[in-house]
């Protein structure tokens, strides 16, 4: 839905882009219709009173295209009654009756211009907003991966921590199992080698599934009892050698 919205955004800006050009070409279009028609306005003589209201005339239907393209609405409609009074011009009897659709013309040239300019800075700050919301969104859409990559990192993490902890506990019952053995070793040789008439001592293993599941602190003391019993059994068989 996050990227829907990206490309939405995107496509409004490339066509506001687009929007932006055609409202450049347009601008420029008037600019020669304005300065044309002002031309014909002082002009001394029909004949280049109708010649530059014929270059400006061209001017403004250059422009009504653009301008429809572009979305400036009010400076079409200028253009369009702009070109719509030179068109009399061509078929004016006099000099003066030119002049009065090339008054007109010019005030209206002027005018699209001021109205395309308006338009043109609202469509600037239109674009620049888009492209604002944009930048948000790529920033909030990168904010939300990162934030997941987190979250992923601190679940590996834990996981690595998790099985470092069974290793370790792991390591903890095999030395301390690897000691009972050593010590049961040794008890057993001392007390054959005092021909200790006694029971041979063995390993009380221990239930190493449940230990698995004990903290380090319960295995360090499930274990340390369970040598301090072999050592107490030890103990007391020696003792009933001294008494013999």
């Amino acid at each position: 839905m996050e990227k829907s919205y990206f490309f939405i955004l995107l496509f409004f800006v490339s066509t506001l882009s687009f929007s932006q050009a055609k409202c450049e070409d347009a601008d420029s279009d008037l600019l020669y219709a304005y300065s044309h028609v002002k031309s014909a306005y002082n002009s001394n003589n029909i004949s280049h009173l109708k010649y530059y209201s014929n270059r400006s005339l061209e001017a403004f239907e250059r422009s009504k295209e653009k301008l429809k393209t572009c979305g400036c609405e009010s400076a079409y409609d200028l253009a369009y009654d702009g070109a719509k009074l030179l068109a009399h011009v061509e078929n004016a009897g006099t000099f003066e009756d030119g002049r009065f659709y090339v008054k007109r013309a010019r005030d209206i040239a002027q005018q699209s211009i001021v109205e395309l300019d308006k338009f043109t800075v609202l469509t600037s700050e239109e674009e620049s907003l888009l492209s604002l919301k944009s930048e948000k969104e790529k920033l909030e859409q990168l904010q939300k991966e990162l934030k997941e990559k987190e979250s992923e990192i601190k679940a590996k993490l834990a996981a690595q921590k998790q099985k470092e902890a069974e290793h370790n506990k792991e390591r903890l019952i095999n030395a301390y199992k690897e000691a009972i053995a050593s010590n049961i070793e040794a008890y057993n040789k001392i007390l054959e080698l005092c021909n200790c008439d006694a029971e041979t001592l063995t390993e009380i293993k221990p239930n190493e599934a449940n230990l698995e599941n004990k903290g380090v602190e319960e295995i360090k003391l499930y274990l340390l009892e369970n040598i301090k019993g072999l050592t107490n059994t030890y103990l007391s068989r020696m003792d009933i050698f001294d008494e013999d």
